[in-house]
């Protein structure tokens, strides 16, 4: 029986350590990749705002629909996060890769894909931020352009003033006011003999 309430202490205590899943946080609608884009290097920075909810979130992540000539491959971009449009203050400012995926050819004779990404980034209380993409890296030197989907973000370029907005998702997990603790020893044996019975109930229905 001892044996019995170790094991499931291990297993109760490894299931409080599995981390929590990435979810969305905020999308800005899908690709559209037949209107128009807005150049992300060259010194050409473009702005989105997105909303953090309920009790904030931190970002690990996200997915942007991109342009890119024939055969280039987007391998990195400075991104950062900011209180005001490329300005205020900065929660997050750093180059990180991409993977790209799910190519096609446009109208335009461009490839549109999307391009992902997993980072340790802020934890954000609920409010509105923006998001800024700048410095992005292709092995070619070609232009490469964030695809323009009208969505519900606010968009600027820092040439230009107000644009439509750009197509994107950001990942990671939402914060939460509980708070998780360990089970009491008397808690462990009452959960522990409610899976054995479980499994005594299972054991029956099998053999």
């Amino acid at each position: 029986m001892k044996l019995r309430i170790a094991s499931l202490t291990l297993l109760l205590l490894a299931l409080v350590a599995i981390p929590a899943m990435a979810q969305t946080i905020y999308d800005n609608g899908p690709i559209n990749g037949n209107t128009d884009a807005w150049t992300i290097n060259f010194g050409f920075v473009v702005s989105d705002t997105f909303n953090v909810g309920g009790g904030g979130a931190t970002i690990t992540g996200g997915s942007f629909g991109m342009w890119l000539f024939e055969g280039d491959t987007l391998t990195s971009a400075e991104l950062s996060i900011t209180s005001g449009e490329n300005s205020g203050t900065t929660y997050f400012d750093q180059t990180v890769n991409f993977t790209q995926s799910g190519c096609s050819t446009n109208g335009f004779g461009f490839n549109v894909c999307t391009e992902s990404t997993s980072f340790n980034g802020p934890t954000l209380n609920s409010g509105t931020y923006w998001l800024n993409l700048q410095n992005a890296s292709v092995p070619s030197g070609d232009p490469i352009y964030w695809d323009e989907n009208s969505g519900p973000s606010s968009a600027s370029e820092n040439t230009v003033g107000s644009i439509p907005s750009e197509s994107f998702t950001l990942l990671g997990t939402q914060s939460t006011t509980t708070t998780n603790s360990v089970p009491e020893p008397s808690s462990i044996l009452l959960l522990g003999s409610g899976l054995l019975g479980v499994a005594g109930l299972l054991r029956r229905k099998l053999f």
